[in-house]
């Protein structure tokens, strides 16, 4: 028997900890917040109502609720200062960059950033819940060369995200749809960014090192970014009737195809007819049939081809085209609703704390010295009495 340690690259099937925030039911492939699937919450509840639930354990009250929404609603304005340090940012920064920098402004601004007290962790995930989008609008608007949109008290958290993006109080039926989509994004149990902002605060880092961190997780493409790849992918096909040659080009080059294939679905994303759901209302109110039938055939000829399925990202993508976001300010809103999600985690990880520490197996060059070293009398007494020690 070997006595060489099983290396699980990627930490693939290592059960690191025990979570009560999210799973995924396998007998009914229903992923489950705090034992609601979440097909059921995003038809029935607010994305409000779902942080409630994500951070607190159960839906609130109509008392929690009014109290939560009043304070979201005093927090949503940037501020002169936190405003003026994006103001300097180059043109060319990623919008992930510069909501990683918003969030590590907020940190550095907060006098209690060090806190462990669940209810002030609580609160100020609130303020980023409230400042996140503002940071979006901000970033769509600057680039487009338009006015800043100021906030509106008297909107909902979702109606007023799209009023500061767009600059027009959306229709219901894109407020809904966008709703939907912040809570399907809401949580996921251990993925490569909750896992990380759950690694920071291990060490009993502050709040909001524990986002900036899963920020940064998010920012690459191997975690984020998939609902901006199929958006693209839409752009570079351009029509349904173009599928198959493009399909034929792209499975030839050995091209990842984004959108497709989930590491904890193996029947396809829970997720996704929700979202489906929601994008064709999208389609029917923007008329844009030509947007759901290259849908329609991607996904056909794929699945035919490969037999994988669409997974979150896949309806996502042409739904918040279809709500009026550039395409690079797709991730940045997964941000915003994630920010619930990573909240649930660090406060879970704060809890029953154990530093996050894994173990490596060494497979480089063994011990060797340079040349002509002698070591100091100090050091070879230090080593011989380690020596007796060890005996």
């Amino acid at each position: 028997m070997s006595d060489s340690p099983e290396i699980r690259k990627g930490l693939v099937g290592v059960v690191a900890d025990r979570t009560a925030v999210s799973q995924v039911n396998v007998e009914t492939n229903s992923l489950l917040y705090r034992g609601y699937p979440v097909q059921e919450l995003a038809s029935m509840c607010s994305f409000e109502d779902v942080v409630h639930l994500l951070w607190n354990g159960d839906l609130p009250s109509a008392e929690e609720r009014e109290r939560a929404l009043a304070l979201e609603r005093t927090h949503r304005d940037l501020g002169d200062r936190l405003m003026g340090v994006i103001e300097r940012l180059p043109d060319s920064a990623h919008p992930m960059d510069v909501l990683r920098t918003a969030v590590s402004v907020l940190g550095g601004e907060d006098p209690t950033a060090w806190t462990a007290d669940p209810d002030e962790i609580r609160e100020k995930a609130l303020v980023l819940i409230a400042k996140v989008p503002a940071v979006v609008a901000y970033i769509q608007r600057h680039r487009r060369g338009l006015p800043i949109v100021p906030p509106r008290e008297d909107l909902g958290y979702a109606a007023n995200f799209l009023w500061m993006t767009c600059g027009e109080e959306p229709d219901e039926v894109v407020r809904k749809a966008f709703d939907v989509s912040m809570t399907l994004y809401a949580e996921h149990s251990f993925n490569a960014s909750t896992f990380t902002a759950r690694v920071v605060t291990s060490t009993l880092s502050d709040y909001y090192s524990g986002v900036v961190a899963a920020i940064g997780a998010l920012k690459g493409p191997l975690h984020g970014g998939a609902n901006e790849a199929v958006m693209r992918t839409f752009d570079e096909i351009g029509s349904a009737a173009n599928v198959g040659a493009w399909l034929d080009e792209a499975l030839g080059r050995k091209r990842k195809i984004m959108g497709f294939g989930h590491r904890v679905y193996k029947r396809g994303d829970s997720r996704v007819p929700t979202m489906k759901a929601a994008l064709d209302t999208l389609v029917a109110h923007a008329e844009r049939p030509d947007i759901a039938e290259l849908y329609d055939a991607l996904e056909a000829e794929f699945v035919a081809r490969k037999g994988i399925y669409p997974n979150l990202d896949y309806p996502s993508g042409p739904a918040y085209h279809l709500m009026g976001f550039d395409t690079e300010l797709f991730t940045p809103i997964f941000v915003a609703s994630r920010i619930a999600g990573w909240t649930a985690h660090i406060q879970e990880q704060l809890a029953d704390n154990a530093l996050i520490r894994p173990l490596s197996a060494y497979d480089g060059v063994g011990e060797r010295h340079i040349p002509g070293y002698v070591a100091s009398a100090d050091a070879v007494a230090a080593a011989t009495r380690q020596e007796e020690m060890a005996g």
